[in-house]
């Protein structure tokens, strides 16, 4: 709930409405039962327990890279599924890399998120908690926020909303929108409707290919939503916001890192003045998919006047770099035993 929600709650119960800014404050900072929130009265806590729940995820495994320090966590949610989150320390601050649904239903064929179909979206609590609770596991404060994880974030848009208010709040965590970035696998009158609220987060699309052909064999929203009717969509985007679309690009080999490939991505970046994030591939257990010649396509496309950066990889030693993440779930049989 947002303050404002929470006001109305107390309201009803007899209480003062000041009473919701501290449980919103307490709830941002990790309390985890109405016990822990101190300065108020006992009295309005069992009030409280009786009628409300705070939604506490479980950390099932917690993996370190040696690499880079880079943390993945499984998250245990209520109902038993997990998802997966990864907290990544830059330069200029913490990053965390977020789920937006159990499983994802878009089928991309280089990506681990897709294997096992979709479940269920997330409630905006449970993707506010991967990054509350991942801060206080870790100790290290977060300052940016990718919605990059396991699912489409606009496939679950209104609980995404939701959550991107939450976070932003200044009672909350108070990460700004500028510190925000969603990656989406392009659906066209989703990206529409997010312009609508001019959010001032940054876009991500994830292009993976400059021609229909091509995309549709590994992204199958290509078929609904092709490349132009994604640029357009982005070129509106941009007029509405204000803000430069980045395009997420995984380099595979022999199959979008070709020469015709490079100078069709350039050209079709000159149209919506965008700016290519170059993805060296990360191998997914089963895919027959191999990483191309990321330096050498980064410097072609520079050369065509492409503004372009290469991620940098971290976390792969633990399977948490891109493309990696996966949804997991308890045996149905046995939920104490292992993770399918």
């Amino acid at each position: 709930m947002l303050p404002r929600e929470m006001e109305e709650c107390l309201k009803k119960i007899g209480e003062p409405a000041f009473r919701a800014r501290q449980v919103f404050k307490w709830l941002a900072s990790g309390a985890t039962s109405f016990e822990d929130m101190t300065n108020i009265a006992r009295k309005l806590r069992k009030k409280l327990s009786e009628s409300f729940y705070i939604t506490v995820p479980k950390i099932l495994r917690k993996q370190v890279s040696a690499q880079d320090g880079t943390i993945k966590y499984l998250w245990e949610l209520r109902d038993g599924n997990a998802v997966e989150s990864v907290l990544m320390s830059y330069e200029y601050g913490n990053t965390v890399c977020v789920s937006s649904q159990v499983g994802c239903k878009m089928g991309c064929a280089f990506c681990a998120s897709t294997i096992g179909g979709h479940v269920r979206n997330l409630e905006p609590s449970e993707i506010l908690d991967q990054v509350i609770f991942s801060q206080l596991d870790s100790r290290r404060r977060i300052s940016n926020i990718v919605m990059m994880g396991i699912g489409e974030p606009l496939d679950n848009f209104d609980n995404v909303i939701r959550f991107l208010e939450l976070v932003n709040h200044p009672d909350g965590l108070n990460i700004g929108m500028r510190h925000i970035t969603l990656s989406t696998c392009g659906i066209a009158e989703r990206i529409d409707k997010l312009a609508s609220y001019n959010l001032q987060l940054t876009l991500s699309v994830s292009l993976h290919a400059p021609d229909d052909e091509t995309r549709s064999k590994i992204m199958p929203v290509n078929k609904s939503n092709n490349i132009s009717k994604l640029l357009e969509a982005c070129k509106r985007y941009h007029e509405k916001t204000g803000r430069r679309v980045s395009f997420e690009y995984a380099l595979i080999k022999g199959v979008n890192d070709g020469d015709r490939h490079l100078r069709l991505l350039a050209e079709k970046m000159r149209q919506v003045s965008g700016h290519v994030n170059l993805i060296p591939l990360n191998e997914v257990e089963g895919s027959r998919f191999k990483p191309g010649n990321v330096n050498k396509f980064a410097k072609g496309l520079s050369e065509l006047g492409v503004n372009v950066t290469v991620r940098r990889r971290l976390g792969a030693d633990i399977d948490a770099a891109c493309g990696q993440l996966r949804k997991k779930e308890r045996s149905p049989s046995n939920p104490g035993k292992g993770m399918v």
